[in-house]
């Protein structure tokens, strides 16, 4: 299956990602979200990304005008009808996706492959929202989309085999590297990197260490480019979070437990970069 045409449905930083990845490849591409308003305002978010490449001379005028030309705005998901691949992005909670993946299964042509960016939920759960499973798959892409290489590809319960060469052949054209995984709470990455998270907030709440110390010692220490807590306010805390409850309800297991000043964080509205104010003020 050659992939000629992509839908991207949610245009929050990761769906702009998505998108601009895709048209940077030389396909055409779709973004939606709750209105036509949105996704053109997302447009113009992407467009201003690029033009701080252009203007640090990492990329031509007209390559941003060629990649912005592939990216249109969809007055809604109905426009996705003609997508052979549909990728979602919208808020990572389990009854929004299913809505989602409900919506997109009666639009789209049969023979199109639905794809989730979930970073921790049941793929199989979500296509358990379509007529179509087989066809449904995990593709998540990291933050930020254009710069990170890695695509971890899910198979939940009843994705095809041959859905799942068709995405890790998009994904290699798009520029990435994909890592096949089977379905299992947090995938590879995110099952190894939110803990460890979770465990500097803890040694930080002990009063082990302050967020310099820590952040410092794991960069040079182990050869991380960005320490945990920092890394933490990019992903931001209430994401964090969000992950950490769900390995600990999937999971059963009290080693998940997040740890009670993160959920104080997130009560308190400090969430990182995107509220200005985390581990770190922004």
């Amino acid at each position: 299956m050659e992939i000629k045409k992509a839908f991207v449905a949610g245009a929050g930083t990761m769906g702009r990602g998505i998108a601009q990845t895709i048209a940077e490849a030389g396909i055409e591409v779709m973004i939606a979200d709750v209105s036509r308003d949105v996704a053109v305002k997302a447009i113009a978010t992407i467009s201003e990304g690029m033009q701080r490449r252009v203007a640090r001379g990492e990329m031509k005028e007209e390559d941003k005008k060629a990649v912005l030309a592939r990216i249109t705005p969809a007055r809604g998901f109905e426009d996705a009808a003609g997508a052979d691949i549909v990728i979602e992005a919208v808020v990572e909670e389990m009854g929004r996706k299913r809505e989602v993946f409900d919506a997109l299964d009666r639009i789209c042509s049969a023979s199109a492959v639905l794809a989730t960016n979930t970073s921790a939920l049941s793929v199989s759960g979500i296509a358990d929202a379509t007529r179509r499973p087989e066809r449904v798959v995990g593709m998540h892409f990291f933050n930020p989309v254009p710069r990170m290489k890695l695509v971890e590809i899910v198979k939940g319960k009843r994705t095809a085999p041959e859905t799942v060469a068709a995405v890790k052949a998009f994904a290699e054209k798009l520029g990435k590297t994909p890592v096949e995984v089977k379905e299992s709470p947090g995938f590879i990455v995110n099952r190894l990197l939110i803990p460890m998270i979770n465990e500097a907030v803890c040694l930080l709440a002990e009063g082990t260490a302050d967020p310099e110390a820590i952040d410092t010692a794991m960069k040079l220490g182990t050869g991380h480019p960005m320490g945990p807590l920092a890394l933490a306010d990019l992903i931001g805390l209430d994401v964090c979070l969000f992950i950490m409850e769900t390995f600990e309800r999937e999971c059963k297991n009290s080693k998940y437990a997040p740890c009670p000043l993160l959920k104080q964080m997130v009560r308190e509205g400090k969430l990182g970069r995107k509220t200005g104010r985390g581990f770190f003020t922004y």
